[in-house]
């Protein structure tokens, strides 16, 4: 039998680290850790790899290990499920790790909003489904089953250029911010790209304005990226006129528009640690990658800075904490496997055509 959580939650986080060490040297090869950018510090110390979510799940089904411990969340781990081996598991440390973004568009609404389309447009020759990767398996194998496909926030312009190839329009989900820069990217006038609220009939808008629409932008967001703002940047340039802006394509619209770079954690990362040394940066993400980031390139004297005064992290992600870390590990070393995340294999399939129909493109 597995050893029950209750146990590990008296622990202190200096106690479970040290077990952590322990089981994992048990483990040996037989498990590779996974940590995600956006991961707490205490946690991050562990990985064996480190990146965003696609990078992590793909270089991960390339390791001999039998079992993938994903330190994310719950849509991260269910794409490391569909792309590893079948020999392979993945694993989740806590099931309550999720992700706010992905929750606010589920399959049941998503289907709908693609039935009410159909009452004004040829909706399965006129409109793509795109999916950012930030979406559960579902809503993947439904772009897998109408012709869609999945984006990533570092490739979201070229998939969407293939998209407009093949249909006119675009059904982009869950966020609506990584669809609307993508669109500007493209030359798209904002009143070229609706938003569609899944809480209102037909999404609230009016079938001219379906029909006008280019891009029809599902509501949702990033909890932590919503919390910046543009004046955040504008004081920053008023104290540092030589400093550089660069922000996730997660923020707003007026955020993005208003920095000098914007892009992925990688690409943030990677300009960050590439540009001249004595830089100073407001950086747009979440606060652990940017402290970390801080961290690192500070012998460069490079100054980073975090782009809200408010605090804020991915709260979901931090619920992987070394209490949960260090269950998950010695009963894995056990021989027991706790919080396997298994994708159905009908559903699975599906999402695998929308996941490859992205990766042969990009």
């Amino acid at each position: 039998m597995p050893r029950a959580f209750d146990a590990y939650n008296t622990l202190s986080d200096a106690e479970c680290q040290d077990r952590v060490r322990a089981a994992r040297a048990r483990l040996g090869r037989d498990a590779v850790l996974l940590c995600h950018h956006y991961q707490r510090a205490d946690i991050y110390q562990h990985a064996d790899l480190t990146g965003d979510s696609l990078k992590l799940s793909r270089l991960a089904a390339q390791t001999d290990s039998p079992h993938i411990v994903f330190c994310g969340v719950h849509f991260m781990a269910e794409v490391a499920d569909m792309l590893s081996r079948s020999s392979q598991t993945a694993i989740l440390p806590d099931l309550a790790a999720g992700c706010s973004m992905a929750d606010m568009a589920n399959l049941a609404r998503v289907e709908r909003c693609w039935r009410e389309l159909g009452e004004v447009l040829a909706v399965e020759t006129e409109v793509t489904p795109v999916t950012y990767i930030n979406s559960a398996a579902d809503l993947k194998a439904f772009c897998g089953a109408h012709g869609g496909i999945v984006c990533t926030s570092s490739n979201a312009e070229t998939i969407a250029r293939r998209a407009f190839c093949a249909r006119p329009k675009i059904l982009f989900f869950p966020d609506q911010h990584l669809g609307r820069w993508t669109g500007s990217r493209m030359g798209l006038p904002l009143d070229e790209m609706a938003v569609w609220d899944p809480d209102l009939p037909l999404g609230g808008l009016a079938p001219e304005s379906i029909r006008k629409a280019k891009i029809l932008l599902w509501k949702g967001h990033c909890s932590v990226h919503q919390m910046f703002r543009k004046s955040h940047i504008d004081a920053f340039r008023a104290r540092h006129p030589d400093g550089l802006v660069i922000a996730h394509p997660e923020c707003a619209f007026e955020v993005c528009a208003a920095a000098d770079h914007v892009g992925s954690t990688e690409f943030i990362v990677k300009t960050v640690k590439e540009a001249a040394a004595g830089t100073r940066w407001l950086v747009g993400t979440e606060l652990n990658l940017v402290e970390r980031l801080a961290r690192e390139v500070a012998p460069q004297g490079k100054t980073v800075q975090f782009m809200s005064s408010v605090v804020c992290m991915c709260s979901t992600m931090q619920r992987i904490d070394p209490q949960h870390l260090a269950w998950t590990l010695e009963n894995l070393a056990d021989g027991q496997v706790v919080n396997p995340i298994r994708v159905p294999e009908h559903e699975a399939a599906l999402a695998r055509q929308a996941l490859d129909r992205m990766l042969a493109i990009s």
